[in-house]
């Protein structure tokens, strides 16, 4: 009756110990040199899974080989497996930050990746090490570009070209990004709110002009509103003027003869970057309908990848005290600026972005209680040349003459935009 347990019990030790020998690392006791040839090799004949095994092995004995840990990096990126790849280029950089070809490789990882702000941050942070380097100086006007900076990407490679006018890779760049740039845009767009009580549907239609010049971009705008069976139109300018390195503002103008919308209203707002792909913002909106009403918002935004996250608030003062509202933003980028799906939540009113509050009586309703989520979709087509957009709002709103009761609303917009030189 003892044996059967003892015996049981050796079985099951012997398994257990002959389990754990199997799972037992075999050290390495090669030559790193020659097998490092090897384990290239075996990457370039598309037998990257043992070649990665056999770098792998190397370095838990030489950890500090960097061209292995490098082509160890870039295996990963070839396969896509950018998080694996983006750890060992950092090791590396941090190690021997003096190398050029490991800085380079981190920043296409970064770009096939999609993440084009994590390779734009990492571009300048190389070229402070190596200024004037051809090579890492397109990777940055390259993740300008796809960040919907072009300008600002023709602009970097004409400088570069300007000091270096033999370098005939910046040129080819340069006329690659020149029969590619679009600076004009033509917009429109068309909305609608629908009030689950109290309100007849509300449209909302706009038709844009911007054009980017290297100074910012100016948008001109003409909003067509239909609300309580009563139409209205508005004439609207909004400009980005670059005032210097990592500093540009907004300033934005408009004029309506109409009650649906304040008879003029006008803004402006300073944006600075800050290090960590971090940015600040300070401004002001002012809406002039029977009274004047202030608005003073900021922003703090952050990139990181492929994502951006933004939370603005709004403080409105009035007879009342100052109301505040604020909304959280997220985007997730994917091929470029102008593709990103997006989510905003918002708790709180602002007359800057609710619009059917107007006229004397803002400051007795701003204290308005309401949450709002809105989700959008954007996305291009034809080469870029053609942006289009939807979103779906959905708000639960407290009725501004009958407070404590609340109504929901749904909207539904769609845009286009067309890109042409």
């Amino acid at each position: 009756m003892i044996r059967k347990p003892i015996i049981k019990l050796t079985i099951l030790f012997t398994l257990a110990c002959f389990f754990q020998m199997q799972g037992q690392v075999i050290p390495y006791n090669g030559n790193p040199d020659t097998s490092f040839e090897t384990a290239r090799q075996l990457a370039f004949n598309k037998q990257r899974k043992q070649a990665q095994d056999t770098l792998v092995k190397i370095l838990n004995k030489y950890p500090d080989y960097h061209e292995i840990r490098s082509f160890l990096g870039s295996t990963y990126a070839w396969d896509g497996d950018y998080k694996k790849a983006r750890k060992e280029f950092a090791y590396v950089i941090e190690k021997a930050p003096q190398n050029k070809e490991n800085w380079i490789a981190a920043i296409k990882n970064e770009s096939w990746s999609d993440a084009h702000y994590d390779a734009l941050e990492m571009s300048k942070k190389a070229l402070k090490i190596f200024p004037n380097d051809s090579e890492i100086t397109i990777l940055k006007a390259t993740a300008l570009k796809n960040t919907n900076n072009s300008l600002e990407a023709q602009s970097t490679i004409k400088e570069f070209i300007a000091k270096n006018p033999e370098d005939q890779k910046s040129k080819e760049f340069l006329n690659d990004l020149n029969s590619t740039l679009r600076t004009n845009d033509i917009g429109v767009r068309a909305s609608v709110d629908i009030y689950s009580k109290t309100f007849d549907p509300m449209q909302y239609y706009s038709l844009s002009y911007s054009k980017q010049t290297k100074y910012g971009s100016i948008i001109g705008r003409v909003n067509f509103n239909r609300r309580f069976n009563e139409n209205g139109a508005q004439l609207e300018v909004d400009m980005y003027p670059k005032i210097t390195k990592g500093l540009y503002a907004y300033v934005n103008a408009g004029y309506a003869n109409s009650f649906i919308f304040p008879d003029l209203r006008y803004g402006a707002e300073l944006y600075k970057s800050l290090p960590h792909s971090l940015e600040i913002s300070a401004g002001f909106r002012t809406l002039k309908y029977s009274t004047t009403t202030n608005i003073y918002t900021g922003s703090i935004g952050w990139y990181t990848g492929n994502s951006y996250w933004s939370l603005r608030p709004y403080f409105t003062p009035g007879d009342g005290g100052t109301s505040t509202s604020a909304a959280l933003n997220y985007r997730k980028y994917r091929s470029n600026a102008d593709n990103y799906i997006s989510f905003v939540y918002s708790m709180g009113i602002s007359p800057e972005v609710n619009q059917f509050i107007f006229d004397s009586n803002d400051a007795a309703i701003i204290n308005l209680k309401t949450q709002r989520l809105n989700v959008g979709y954007f996305f291009t087509t034809s080469k870029n040349k053609d942006a289009w957009g939807a979103q779906f709002d959905v708000a639960h709103q407290e009725i501004s003459f009958d407070p404590g009761n609340y109504f929901w609303i749904y909207s539904l917009s769609v845009s286009w935009n067309l890109k042409f030189k």
